[in-house]
């Protein structure tokens, strides 16, 4: 096992990291911007290195500094968390070529299935059910109509090198396919810096489950069963929870058993997360793989008992899986919900400044990860994600009145800070949610109802 490891993230999940790595008598090494000399995981972590200043390109994706942050503080490994530099198989290279060990899959499955288009073939060949669409890259508006008009409409352009919800357009007509492909071509360049599309069918009324799997590099392979993520504004996720409601036994077992599959097909190593588009038939589909640890990971933890980032770890020391599908017994009902530093009222515009007053919850089975602490000023540099709330009961309906009890809990105030909370309350107050009937659409139609009640 490593006896240092040095977490190129920040917040939430950088501390999330290094409590695991504690309890294993790892040592850590926490990374800072200018903007962060202040953060909760500089004061918990064994060590800390400047990076540089607040923009990310100068600091938490400045490759350069974290290597030579890693050699100076003699770390043998580095955990990227998730976004920034966590799915770029260049930086998994050059880690490996400076002799540390990144805490991920080999850099060569990661280019494959993060080129979206890649997987799409390669998840094919394995089995598994991909949406009809595009065999490659889209290269032109028209070669896009082209497309639509063999798979019908709706469709939706996504970027080739996207994530985290970002890089999508749902295009419904013929007339609007020329002005969305400009549109989110330029949105990639600008975000990915690949502006390459591809384009597939796009099911209304759909859910969102993906499945949570661990590889190790002795060719084994598990799931720790599936998470629902349907409730999600522009693609990004609001609630998650497991069990997915609703879900048959059987179609549960089928999508599970399609991700061990999919990720042995590629070889792949680590901690990976399969994502499906469940269609209203029952019928699903791959969208993508994610490469990395899920934020919702602790969804997960809480129903299996299992520790996602010990088992990173050990993976990544080369250790054999000690987990047997047949042991994975998944229990009860968890919900997380993500309290951000947003306001609702304007469009869910990022509210940064000073947290005056930050108090969570507490309780029986319930789970904060946060960075936060009064004190704390939310700069407008990263993303605006406050803290994780996860609640676990024996049933779903009680996870979810105990989450919403845990939301209600919360007291945060700041001069210029709003949040979510009280949003998030009203979802899962929502009957559609409450009785696990809800899809990707549920917070369009719940805005569209607010708005017609006024």
């Amino acid at each position: 096992m490593f006896s240092t490891v040095l977490i190129a993230n920040r917040g939430e999940i950088a501390l999330r990291i290094a409590r695991t790595c504690r309890e294993m008598g790892i040592r850590t090494v926490a990374l800072y911007s200018t903007a962060d000399r202040d953060s909760a995981v500089v004061r918990f972590a064994d060590r800390a290195v400047h990076l540089g200043p607040a923009a990310a390109r100068l600091s938490y994706l400045h490759i350069p500094s974290i290597v030579e942050a890693a050699k100076l503080t003699g770390a043998e490994a580095v955990h990227p968390g998730y976004g920034f530099l966590s799915e770029d198989p260049d930086f998994a290279e050059i880690c490996e070529a400076n002799g540390l060990t990144f805490i991920g899959p080999p850099p060569r499955v990661m280019e494959q299935l993060g080129d979206k288009a890649v997987a799409r073939r390669l998840m094919g060949e394995a089995g598994l059910p991909v949406l009809p669409g595009s065999a490659g890259a889209v290269r032109s508006p028209a070669e896009a109509r082209a497309t639509a008009a063999r798979v019908g409409y709706p469709v939706i352009l996504k970027a080739v090198a996207g994530g985290g919800g970002r890089g999508m357009a749902v295009v419904r007509d013929d007339a609007d396919l020329a002005g969305a492909y400009q549109e989110t071509r330029a949105h990639a360049r600008a975000v990915f810096g690949d502006e390459r599309l591809y384009l597939e069918r796009y099911v209304d009324g759909a859910r969102h489950i993906e499945v949570q799997v661990l590889c190790d590099s002795h060719g084994n392979a598990v799931h720790l069963a599936e998470r629902d993520c349907s409730v999600q504004r522009r693609h990004q996720k609001l609630i998650e929870e497991s069990p997915a409601p609703n879900l048959p036994d059987p179609l549960r077992r089928e999508i599970c058993a399609a991700a061990v599959r999919g990720a042995l097909a590629v070889g792949y190593v680590g901690a990976a997360t399969f994502e499906f588009v469940l269609a209203p038939d029952a019928s699903f589909y791959l969208m993508e793989v994610n490469c990395r640890l899920q934020v919702e990971h602790p969804v997960t933890e809480m129903v299996t008992g299992i520790d996602l980032v010990r088992e990173q770890l050990t993976i990544a020391a080369g250790e054999p899986l000690t987990l047997r599908q047949d042991a994975v017994r998944p229990r009860g009902a968890a919900v997380e919900a993500r309290v951000n530093a947003e306001d609702p009222d304007r469009g869910f515009l990022p509210t940064p400044g000073l947290l005056t007053e930050f108090v969570p919850p507490g309780g029986p089975f319930v789970r904060v990860d946060t960075h936060a602490y009064p004190g704390w000023l939310i700069g407008p540099d990263y993303d605006s994600l406050l803290a994780k709330t996860v609640a676990w009961a024996p049933d779903r309906e009680q996870a979810i009145a105990r989450l919403d009890r845990a939301l209600g809990e919360f007291r945060i105030d700041g001069p210029t800070v709003r949040t979510t909370t009280g949003y998030l309350r009203r979802t899962l107050a929502d009957p559609r949610f409450r009785a696990g009937r809800h899809t990707t659409g549920l917070v369009a139609e719940m805005a569209a109802e607010e708005a017609a009640a006024h």
